[in-house]
């Protein structure tokens, strides 16, 4: 009985080790990818794969991508392709490209198509753009004309992917600028902002004259103005503005007018105070010259009296009553 059990537990052992070697053959050599491959004309040995693995490369991804590139007619070594694979690209998506802008006889290499892909941009949505152009709508731009009117546009752009300038060349933001930079021009240097409206296309071609697309990774095909609204009188405004401003300096110079005419108003009432304290001064000296006598004195009193009295009268007669009998 024992010793059965014990022949099994042998059997076991020694299996079991063969199983572990089995499974990690067969994780070296992917069998049936290696069978795909040379399905496919796209014949990849046997050590080549077992290299991939130790060189952490996925065979699966370097071997779907060769056999698309076979079967399209286009001719990229593994080399190649794990060199990208192990720069950080994706081989796929470049492969892919390529198909297609061998299918739309666009010329695209793999160097080139593989410097796209390093490059952060997506090489196939560029050939896609290549074969569709896309349209970039801009924000909206405010511009003033010469008459002061301002004016709010909308426009948009339609580019297609310049595949030769796709590396170091600019994106959608820098078009975008440009397109808004043209616009504001082109509005402000027209007369009045009704010719702008009439002739809304005029902006367009001023624009596209100036050749916005150099340096950068697109080639605009056209530039439509999608909208244009009138906006703010700007001129009014700033006219409006100036005049307040104009107004606030007249007025600062006006009170420092009046200031100076009530310093010197003060400065006279001053002088008229100190002429007036002289005046006893002047009759006692007089007197002791004998120039002025005592009954002179006394008229001079009795006129000055006869003053008073009439100012008081005067003043009495012109001050409201209110509705009372007169005294």
């Amino acid at each position: 009985m024992i010793e059965p059990i014990v022949s099994l537990i042998g059997a076991f052992g020694v299996l079991i080790p063969i199983l572990i070697a089995v499974v990690i053959i067969l994780y070296l050599v992917p069998i049936p990818l290696w069978v795909a491959a040379w399905a496919s004309g796209a014949y990849v040995g046997l050590s080549t794969l077992i290299a991939m693995r130790l060189r952490r490369v996925p065979p699966h991804t370097i071997v779907t991508a060769r056999i698309s590139a076979a079967k399209a007619g286009l001719h990229i070594t593994l080399n190649e392709l794990e060199a990208h694979f192990l720069a950080g690209g994706n081989v796929v998506r470049v492969v892919n490209a390529m198909i297609s802008a061998d299918k739309a006889n666009i010329p695209l290499d793999f160097k080139r198509a593989s410097a796209i892909d390093l490059a952060g941009r997506d090489v196939l949505e560029a050939v896609q753009m290549s074969v569709l152009p896309k349209v970039i709508t801009t924000p909206r731009i405010v511009a003033v004309a010469k008459d002061g009117i301002q004016l709010v546009c909308v426009s948009r752009v339609t580019v297609r992917t310049n595949i030769d300038r796709l590396v170091g060349g600019a994106g959608e933001e820098t078009i975008i600028a440009r397109v808004g930079e043209g616009m504001v021009s082109t509005i402000g240097s027209a007369a009045n902002h009704k010719s702008v409206l009439e002739n809304p296309d005029h902006i367009s071609k001023h624009i596209l004259s100036k050749g916005l697309d150099a340096g950068t990774a697109y080639e605009i095909l056209s530039i439509d103005i999608a909208d244009v609204d009138v906006g703010e009188n700007i001129g009014a405004k700033l006219q409006i503005d100036q005049a307040n401003a104009d107004k606030q300096i007249a007025q600062a110079k006006a009170e420092e007018r009046r200031a100076m005419a009530v310093a010197l108003e003060q400065e006279m009432r001053a002088r008229v105070v100190e002429a007036e304290a002289e005046v006893p001064r002047a009759m006692a000296d007089a007197f002791r010259q004998g120039n002025l006598g005592i009954m002179d004195y006394y008229r001079m009193q009795n006129m000055q009296s006869d003053t008073d009295m009439r100012e008081t009268i005067a003043g009495k007669s012109t001050a409201p009553n209110d509705g009372k009998p007169a005294a």
